[in-house]
C-alpha cells in the first residue's frame, strides 16, 4: 500500500475507533488492521477490514427506514427519532449514500480508497 494512503486510511481509522457511533465488531476490525499494517499480515486483514466496513456503514435509506421505526424510537427517543429520521431525508435529497454521523462518515472516506488499499 502506498504510503499516503496508508497514512490517510490510518487518520480515519483512528477517527472510526474514537467514533460513539462506531460498533464493536467494526473497532475490532480497525485495530486488527491498525495492528497488521507493515506486516506480513496487511492484506488478510485489510480484506476483512474492508469486508466490515461494507457491512456495518448505514445507507441512508436504512438510517430512515430505523429512525422511523419503534426500534429507532427505543433507542433514539419518539422526538429525537422523528429528528434523525427528518436529517436522513434532508442529506439523501442532497445526494448522500450513507448516514453522516462520524462512524459512517469515516468508513466512507476510508472505502473511497478500497482499491489502492487491495492493491
Amino acid at each position: 500500500m502506498k504510503k499516503e494512503v496508508l497514512t490517510f486510511v490510518t487518520e480515519k481509522t483512528r477517527e472510526l475507533m474514537a467514533a460513539s457511533s462506531c460498533c464493536g465488531e467494526l473497532k475490532a476490525a480497525a485495530q486488527a488492521w491498525l495492528d497488521a499494517a507493515g506486516t506480513d499480515q496487511e492484506a488478510e486483514a485489510t480484506k476483512a477490514y474492508i469486508a466490515e466496513l461494507e457491512a456495518d456503514i448505514m445507507p441512508v435509506d436504512g438510517l430512515i427506514a430505523f429512525a422511523e421505526s419503534e426500534g429507532g424510537a427505543q433507542v433514539f427517543g419518539p422526538e429525537k427519532s422523528r429528528e434523525v429520521a427528518d436529517h436522513g431525508k434532508k442529506i439523501k435529497a442532497a445526494g448522500a449514500k450513507y448516514c453522516d454521523c462520524p462512524a459512517c462518515a469515516a468508513a466512507e472516506a476510508i472505502l473511497t480508497e478500497k482499491d489502492h488499499m487491495l492493491a
